[in-house]
């Protein structure tokens, strides 16, 4: 695992552990640093020579939310360096160790945005589609690898940025980002994303997905977009 806080990681890899993963490992990286990222994945060839499997799940936070007219190019530039060119980077640097593996899967996490537009996201969408492209050429140009490229598209789900979001609203608006309800009710009013299940999804909800596709067991599933957003995409 790769991130910029160590706390997080040693909780993460503790946990990982914990489940029965005693070589899980974190490594401190800022992924918007080319240099950081190369030294993170030359630190694991060193350790595993091979990966089979590489989760590009990055994405803005702070950055990328309000109208078009409302974003000027320090934060175009801020929101597509963590929300693309992590995922460019890292690929890129995972690469060889991908190869080297007997079987090796890629997954990018995009957002359902994509499909289902909203004038007030347009930085955080245009960055995320950004991430559905590149893994669609990615699984045409790595397919005689054998490498399989899939994206997973969460909709309305309660993740850092939305608790962050919630917790900057004023105290009339009774949102509790720890209610999936409540938490579904600020994207449908905010953001105009509802979800047929009335509530968002949590993040426990995502990660199997992204273990099916990222596994062993997923022997011909390559350039899909997978969508998991409560029954969202064509309300």
């Amino acid at each position: 695992m790769l991130a910029r806080g160590q706390a997080d990681l040693d909780e993460t890899v503790s946990v990982l552990r914990d489940l029965g993963a005693p070589d899980a490992v974190g490594l401190r990286a800022d992924l918007t640093a080319a240099d950081q990222v190369v030294a993170a994945f030359e630190a694991l060839e060193a350790r595993w020579h091979a990966l089979n499997v590489l989760v590009n799940a990055a994405g803005p936070v702070d950055v990328g939310v309000g109208r078009f007219a409302e974003i000027d190019d320090a934060e175009w530039f801020a929101t597509f360096d963590v929300g693309t060119l992590s995922a460019v980077r890292c690929v890129r640097a995972a690469l060889p160790m991908l190869r080297a593996a007997d079987w090796a899967r890629i997954v990018n996490v995009s957002a359902h945005s994509t499909k289902r537009q909203s004038a007030d996201i347009v930085a955080y969408t245009a960055a995320k589609a950004a991430v559905t492209s590149l893994s669609k050429n990615l699984s045409l140009s790595l397919a005689a690898d054998g490498i399989l490229v899939n994206t997973v598209s969460p909709g309305s789900f309660a993740s850092d940025g939305m608790r962050h979001y919630i917790e900057r609203l004023p105290a009339e608006r009774r949102a509790n980002p720890d209610d999936l309800h409540d938490v579904m009710r600020i994207m449908a009013e905010d953001f105009g994303h509802p979800a047929h299940l009335g509530r968002a999804a949590d993040p426990s909800e995502i990660g199997p997905v992204i273990a099916f596709i990222a596994s062993r067991a997923n022997t011909y599933m390559t350039g899909a977009n997978i969508n998991v957003d409560g029954g969202s995409d064509f309300t």
